[in-house]
Order: structure tokens, then sequence, then C-alpha cells
């Protein structure tokens, strides 16, 4: 008797949310992936939250961004900033909806900054009560993608309220990096905004996750990594020098620092053409340039 063979699914779809929602999110990540072989991925550092809802199978994280949190699985996940890669793993299929999740809409989305999520991930439900997993079942119910991002943006925009403002010198201080790739230096930040260098750092660790420093480092990893997936990558000398590293050696040792692995093994292991995984800044193809803002 012979057996029917797994039928292979592999759905990535990526959408923006209503516009009332952009200030807070930048984009919806759909995944849906059956009859893969088991692999193991990298969910690497970048300057958004991530706010997964699943469909079907739990997220598995094997290794969070602090080591000491156990691995465990999730239905729903909310992760912060950090600067070492998370280990995800699949049996062969996986299925859900990533939220890119702007640092500075966590109090109005989550009730709290983002600097306490900094390195780690919760189930989501721990922060959002039961607007978690309602959401999820809402997400199962729907039949389509158009319809699950209907939901998003219905849910997130009703959820969202004011809960504290955050500090002007700090919205700048990340505005700032983000329009200069992390090329601005703490000084500038600082002098700029009229604190000390040390002040700066301390109000924008608590409200990010990470300090200015750190930050420039992600802001800049994510756009060399994103534009190491491309069609028509740059050498890695170039891709140094237009992403701000002193040097293509500087580049390498930032790429093991963040992401686990020298830049071509990481697109060896992950590029577009591997597919592997659609989640969780997966697959190296990231967000269009015009949703980064």
């Amino acid at each position: 008797m012979t057996t029917r063979a797994t039928e292979v699914v592999d759905e990535a779809v990526r959408a923006r949310p209503a516009a009332a929602l952009r200030p807070y999110v930048a984009w919806y990540s759909g995944y849906r992936q059956r009859g893969l072989a088991p692999a193991v991925h990298r969910g690497l550092p970048s300057p958004y939250l991530t706010f997964i809802l699943t469909l079907d199978e739990p997220l598995v994280v094997a290794r969070h961004p602090d080591p000491a949190q156990p691995p465990g699985s999730y239905p729903t996940v909310l992760g912060g900033l950090h600067t070492s890669p998370v280990l995800i793993t699949h049996e062969g299929a996986q299925s859900g909806v990533q939220i890119a999740v702007h640092p500075l809409a966590a109090r109005a989305l989550f009730g709290l900054p983002a600097g306490e999520l900094a390195g780690i991930d919760v189930p989501a439900e721990e922060v959002l009560g039961r607007l978690a997993p309602e959401l999820r079942e809402r997400l199962r119910a729907a039949d389509d993608w158009a319809r699950r991002f209907a939901v998003l943006d219905e849910a997130l925009l009703r959820a969202a309220r004011p809960s504290g403002p955050v500090p002007p010198e700090v919205g700048w201080a990340w505005r700032a990096l983000r329009r200069s790739n992390g090329g601005l230096p703490v000084a500038e930040l600082a002098r700029e905004t009229g604190w000390s260098a040390r002040h700066l750092q301390e109000r924008f660790r608590r409200e990010t996750g990470l300090t200015p420093k750190a930050a420039a480092r992600v802001i800049r990893f994510d756009r060399a990594r994103h534009l190491l997936a491309a069609g028509s990558p740059p050498r890695l000398a170039e891709l140094a020098v237009r992403c701000g590293y002193f040097d293509q050696a500087h580049l390498a040792r930032e790429f093991r620092a963040l992401a686990g692995a020298a830049p071509s093994a990481w697109l060896a292991a992950e590029g577009p053409e591997e597919a592997k995984f659609r989640n969780v800044q997966g697959g190296a193809a990231g967000a269009a340039a015009e949703w980064e803002a």
C-alpha cells in the first residue's frame, strides 16, 4: 500500500497596516508552511518588537536572547529589542502572523515601555491579557490573509491608548538614529537633545530596551543584512562601506555577534532561495524600504 506524500504549502504575505495604525506598526507578515524538512532559524536583532500570533502549531523557541531564559513553545509571543539571535525550530510545519511594532509605540499598544521587554520573549497574554488569545482565535477563524490583517487593524486600533508619554528627547534620538541608519554618534545625539550622554543613555534604554550605541548597532546591522539578502547584493567590502562599518572585518565581527554567524554562512543557511522560514524576520527578505520609517 502506498501513502500519499505530504502536500507542500509555502505561503508568505506581507502587508502594511491601516494608515491610522502605522505610527504603531510597520508591517504584518502572514506565513503558512507545510511539508518542509525540519529546520532551525535565527531570529535576528531588528529595530522592531516582535509580536507573533500563531494559527496552528506553537512557535518553538530553542534559545532566547537571554540564555538564562529556558526554551519554550508559544501560541502567542511578544519579544523586545535584543542584540543576539533567537533560535527557532519547526518540525516541518508552521503558521501565524508576525506584527512588527515600533518600540516607541509599546506604551500605547501594550501599556508599558519597550524597555521592560528588552532581551526577553513572553507569552503575549502576560502583557495583553485576554486580548491576545481572543485575537488569535479571531485570526484562526478568518479564511484568508486579507481578512486576518483586517482583524488586526480593528483590534489593535481599538486597543491603542495613551499610557504615559515617551520623552520627546528619546523620540527624537530614536528617529535620528533611524534616519541616519545608525550613523550618529551618541555625543551628537546628546548635544542635540540638551541632555548629558549618560542621562540620554539611561532614558533611552528605559524606553527602548537598548542604549543609543546598541540601537545604532542593531539599525546598522538590520540594513546590512537586508542589503546582503537583496537580489544583487554588493560585495562584502562595499556593503561594509555603505552601512557605516570601518571595514569588511568590522562587518564580519558584527554579524558574528548579532547573527551568530558570518555573513556568507548566514546567507547560505537562510537566504531567500532556502525559504525555510517565513516568520521572525525569517527568509532573508525584509519589509520594503518605504515601510521602514
